[in-house]
């Protein structure tokens, strides 16, 4: 029987049915619901969450003009301006950034919809790094039907001189460089030597390797100020006929006037804004350190010389089951074992190139990341 959708909605509405594809959340609470599930896949930091709440509960006055049509193209102005300001006070832009080079978005899903549909056709591939975000290929591929061709490196090697060198020769060729820098403001010290240090890619002099209109970069709040909720970011790019492009499809992808007041507030206090992310430098940090503490004494193996974002790369491969129980792969057999556990794992989510590898979450109050590592232990422990 002929479907009553479109080819293309049936298409996207079947990533609904890939396996493992969707992440629960989670619901343990230390008082109140002790045997909840504790979920280590979302890169949320709740650990500032309840800072931007509070501040913007002592600062943010909603009036009913953020109600109207007419407020949305004022604010939006403003929240451009006070975006360009953050932007060049901590990326350090070789080139001052503009307002006008800033196209507003709710958030960074819509960057990456809009990006695919703006620069690339249907069946065209983005070439990625990997372990990378899992939800690219749903981003980039779900409406614009725009395929994800992953690099053939690994996390130790993709920072490596010769490999940034070739990279550097490829964009001469008038490819597109998109940039996602949603944690530029989430680097913190993790003490670990081999870290490497983050330089925004705007504060480079690119001039010499790819032409400024096929350089993009994305930036939004969801992270940095711990407010997914918030669905609010900014496309960075000199290129005016993307601009154009974006300008034509904005509509779809408009944010809304209490979330522009919220976030003008965020930006616009400096002095506020300053201490907040020291601060949240200084959390993360300290969660970095206690998550790696207690995958050093269970023995797990992890990525080293992180420095940035909320997730840290284990290495679970000498856990996989040999037994499926009815699962397709053995990374998923062991996210289901973790899961009747309590505790939940993302499997195969960021297309690392070996089995086995995984992405934990550690931005979350340290008891629940101690009581999930427990819960981790009491299942690889019938691996060895």
């Amino acid at each position: 029987m002929r479907s009553i959708l479109s080819e293309r909605a049936e298409a996207g509405k079947a990533v609904l049915d890939i396996p493992w594809r969707f992440a629960p959340s989670t619901t343990y609470d230390p008082v109140t619901n002790k045997s909840g599930l504790i979920a280590f896949s979302t890169a949320e930091n709740k650990l500032v969450t309840e800072d931007v709440f509070n501040f913007v509960r002592d600062n943010v006055q909603l009036e009913s003009r953020h109600l109207r049509y007419a407020t949305l193209d004022v604010d939006v102005a403003r929240f451009s301006r006070a975006l360009a300001s953050h932007l060049n006070e901590y990326m350090k832009p070789h080139e001052t950034i503009t307002a006008d080079t800033i196209r507003v978005t709710s958030a960074a899903t819509a960057m990456h919809d809009i990006l695919a549909w703006g620069l690339a056709d249907p069946g065209d591939a983005f070439l990625v790094s990997r372990p990378i975000y899992g939800r690219f290929e749903i981003d980039f591929g779900n409406k614009s039907q725009v395929e994800l061709v992953y690099a053939d490196t690994d996390a130790e090697t993709c920072f490596n001189v010769d490999v940034v060198e070739q990279f550097e020769k490829a964009l001469k060729h008038r490819v597109h460089l998109i940039s996602d820098e949603i944690y530029a403001c989430s680097v913190f010290d993790s003490g670990e030597q081999d870290a490497v240090p983050y330089t925004p890619i705007l504060s480079i002099d690119s001039s010499e390797f790819i032409e400024p209109e096929f350089l993009h970069v994305t930036y939004g709040l969801s992270k940095d100020f711990g407010s997914p909720g918030l669905s609010l970011g900014g496309i960075v790019t000199r290129s005016r006929p993307l601009l154009r492009a974006i300008d034509a499809v904005k509509r779809f992808h408009e944010v809304s006037g209490p979330s522009l007041a919220m976030g003008i507030a965020i930006l616009e206090n400096g002095p506020w804004r300053h201490q907040f992310i020291e601060a949240s430098r200084e959390k993360l940090a300290e969660a970095y350190k206690h998550v790696i503490r207690g995958l050093d004494e269970l023995g797990i193996s992890y990525l080293r010389g992180t420095n940035a974002g909320f997730f840290v790369y284990i290495d679970l491969s000498p856990y996989l089951p040999s037994d499926l129980a009815g699962e397709s792969n053995a990374e998923f057999a062991l996210a289901r074992s973790l899961l009747d556990a309590g505790v939940f794992l993302h499997p195969r989510e960021e297309h690392a190139s070996k089995p086995g590898w995984f992405r934990l979450v550690y931005t979350q109050p340290a008891g629940t990341v101690t009581e999930g590592l427990k819960r981790m232990q009491s299942v690889i422990e019938k691996s060895r």
